[in-house]
């Protein structure tokens, strides 16, 4: 099934244990893959390190994705320590608190860059710096964290759900752009999680009840089964997916009232 034996992956996202790019971090790792985390910045070095020392030889590398620089000097660092890469998984993602908190009509210019920038921009420029890593493969796959608010409105989450959207439509252009090289590129949109970043928007405690209320299963998901989703399409099994949005939700997207 999904054996990541021998494989290299990037894993970036990961700002402490309830991260879902961590979660899917340690799905990979127990599958096999040795992995490269990044940390964004001095202040969160020592949480990424702390959890990278219980994984297995992990590279650590400094990358804030508004930076550059230091995503260029991604691909030369993973060159010389792995030879190439298999996989990248893409879970940055930021909107400066005043803009979920406000109405949408008064997002600032500003705070409309940095979304757009950290939560989807990046996604794009990590993709150039992968590609390369990837043809020494023969091919990879490249993956996104998303969710729904970039189809529906939901409160306080504002200028975020405009910059998945936008991460959703980059899904498909780079699915387009790099499928020549047999590297495909998906997102997974899921439910919501208590992670570090949702609880940060306004309400989010009613969020998790609605959806256990309203969903299929009558329950919301975790973080571990975001991250079998996300071997599913890293992994060999998801080798013809390429393109797609993958809803993980406990079936909540598809109920009307």
């Amino acid at each position: 099934m999904n054996d990541f034996s021998g494989k290299h992956g990037l894993i970036v996202g990961v700002a402490n244990k309830r991260s879902i790019s961590w979660a899917i971090a340690q799905a990979a790792s127990a599958a096999g893959a040795r992995l490269a985390l990044t940390y964004p910045s001095a202040r969160l070095e020592e949480n990424v390190r702390d959890l990278a020392a219980t994984l297995e030889n992990p590279l650590l590398l400094p990358c804030d994705v508004t930076n550059d620089q230091q995503v260029a000097d991604l691909g030369p660092a993973i060159e010389q320590e792995f030879g190439g890469l298999d996989f990248l998984v893409h879970g940055a993602a930021f909107a400066r608190a005043e803009e979920l908190d406000a109405p949408f009509s008064r997002t600032t210019r500003e705070g409309f860059r940095i979304a757009l920038d950290v939560s989807a921009y990046s996604l794009v420029a990590l993709a150039r710096e992968a590609r390369p890593l990837m043809q020494k493969r023969g091919g990879g796959s490249i993956l996104t964290l998303t969710y729904l608010g970039s189809e529906r409105v939901f409160k306080n989450y504002n200028v975020m759900g405009v910059a998945k959207a936008a991460l959703e439509a980059s899904v498909r252009y780079l699915a387009a752009d790099l499928g020549s090289d047999n590297i495909r590129v998906n997102a997974i949109s899921a439910g919501p999680i208590k992670t570090l970043a949702a609880m940060g928007i306004s309400g989010f405690s009613n969020i998790l009840g609605v959806y256990r209320e309203r969903a299929p299963l009558g329950r919301n998901i975790d973080a571990s089964e975001r991250a079998d989703a996300a071997l599913f399409l890293l992994g060999p099994t998801g080798k013809a997916i390429t393109a797609e949005v993958l809803i993980v939700d406990a079936g909540f997207h598809a109920m009307g009232f």
